[in-house]
């Protein structure tokens, strides 16, 4: 490609080490990498040494406030990956979308920015890109899966069951991590496990019905919810997830007239992936395996995006539909709904419509 857009990457912890800079390496050809903040210079360094050693020898850290600055304000950056968690993640995006940066963000508290992305943009000529970075809505699996949907005729009943393990030998979940942060583990990861649902069954959940526990009293509460919800065209389901299984298992089910399809979460020859599987009236049933790959296929959406983007300066810009700030919207609203209900004793909440 003439011209590669050149990127940055705000954040430097275990995602961005062990799957953002991999998965970039991979499409390196589509941009050039020209910078790691994070708000260490140790995690900084660190992420660049990774990343000098993948496909990217010329990357730079930045790090504090003055290393944001200097990305914020270097005119070569056209679009900058978000992967940080919490609060500070939004206000980062905020700052970078007001500098005309595009921004592919994680899905926390995507409600804030979509509101302040409105305000700063309502009479504007061009609007920077805002993406939210939904691998699921990506993964081979879902995007084939959903094709087999009018297979199985009308729909009768959807499961979406969630058992995580938290156990410590998991770098994800270091003991400060499963203090701090399981509230937000719910949110923050139940969105991708909603993602999927919305996309196979192609319609939205218009209310929900929650109970939510705290079991694990090593971790902050709640660590489980239990959800009856109800979709709009109709058919009803169950969304159960729970924070600290020993027995670690994601599957999601959607039972029809004609079938049944499944999408389940496993390992085959050695790759993590999903199997699909599809159970006909006969009896008869079909399975197809397809490794993980959503986050690559993700990043290459949005580098594209951006390279279009930049070949049409001085207007607005179409953005792939599956990495709309609206549909990442919809996902944490669905989630929103479940911890209100689980908050009201069960109380039936009618999903925000976004």
């Amino acid at each position: 490609m003439a011209n590669p857009p050149c990127i940055a990457i705000i954040g430097a912890g275990i995602f961005v080490r062990t799957q953002y800079i991999p998965r970039l390496a991979e499409i390196s050809n589509l941009f050039k990498l020209k910078a790691i903040w994070s708000r260490t210079e140790e995690s900084a360094r660190g992420a660049m040494e990774i990343a000098r050693g993948k496909s990217f020898p010329e990357v730079e850290c930045k790090w504090g406030d003055k290393g944001l600055d200097e990305i914020i304000q270097d005119g070569s950056i056209l679009a900058v990956a978000v992967v940080l968690a919490g609060q500070i993640q939004v206000d980062i995006s905020l700052k970078l979308l007001k500098a005309g940066k595009h921004v592919l963000q994680a899905i926390n508290e995507i409600e804030t920015v979509l509101s302040t992305y409105k305000s700063i943009y309502t009479n504007s000529p061009s609007q920077p890109i805002w993406a939210v970075a939904e691998n699921y809505r990506f993964e081979p699996a879902f995007v084939e899966g959903k094709k087999l949907l009018p297979e199985i005729g009308d729909m009768m009943s959807v499961q979406v069951i969630v058992e995580g393990s938290m156990n410590s030998a998991n770098p994800y979940f270091s003991s400060s991590w499963r203090r701090n942060f399981i509230g937000g583990f719910i949110l923050d990861m139940g969105v991708h496990f909603i993602a999927g649902l919305r996309m196979l069954v192609g319609c939205d959940v218009i209310s929900v019905s929650a109970n939510i526990s705290h079991v694990d009293k090593t971790l902050p509460p709640p660590d489980n919810i239990s959800s009856i919800f109800q979709l709009e065209n109709g058919c009803s389901g169950v969304f159960v997830m729970i924070v600290s299984s020993r027995s670690p298992k994601i599957y999601w089910r959607i039972v029809g007239l004609k079938g049944t399809l499944e999408i389940g979460r496993g390992m085959q020859d050695g790759q993590h992936g999903y199997t699909v599987s599809f159970y006909g009236a006969d009896g008869h049933s079909k399975n197809w395996f397809y490794p993980f790959s959503g986050v690559t296929e993700e990043l290459t959406t949005f580098l594209r995006d951006v390279s279009h983007a930049n070949l049409k300066k001085g207007s607005n810009h179409e953005i792939e539909p599956r990495l709309s700030f609206i549909e990442g919207a919809r996902d944490v609203a669905v989630l929103d709904a479940m911890l209100e209900s689980g908050m009201k004793n069960g109380a039936q909440i009618q999903v925000k419509k976004l």
